[in-house]
């Protein structure tokens, strides 16, 4: 494996470690949010990056989709079971928009790069 392919998975990686923790972190320890929207918007935004660096990192699409997908499902599984936090199935549709963002941006730049090319 390449020092630069190597570095992706670590990056990928150490992003899902990061919404991973702060998923599941007690709310106290977090900034309060400042309007109703911007949590879902938090969630597409963790959710499009993750996609991003996951395609980068592994370049398999559905694979990389469909765990982040159940990645997601399970945040919201243990949030509902923390005692702290609380899971909301309208978080997990806000990752599936972040998802899909990611996948609709990494298909234009696969297809423009290879438009460069030809």
């Amino acid at each position: 494996m390449s020092g630069m392919k190597h570095a992706r998975k670590i990056v990928y990686w150490l992003a899902c470690c990061t919404v991973a923790v702060l998923s599941l972190m007690p709310l106290q320890y977090l900034p309060p949010a400042a309007f109703d929207w911007w949590d879902k918007a938090q969630h597409a935004l963790g959710f499009f990056v993750l996609g991003i660096l996951g395609l980068i990192a592994y370049a398999a699409a559905v694979r990389v989709l469909v765990s982040l997908l159940l990645f997601g499902s399970l945040i919201e599984l243990l949030q509902s079971a923390s005692g702290w936090r609380y899971g909301d199935w309208y978080d997990w549709l806000a990752n599936v928009a972040g998802l899909s963002l990611a996948y609709l941006v990494y298909r234009l730049a696969i297809l423009l790069m290879d438009s460069d090319r030809s």
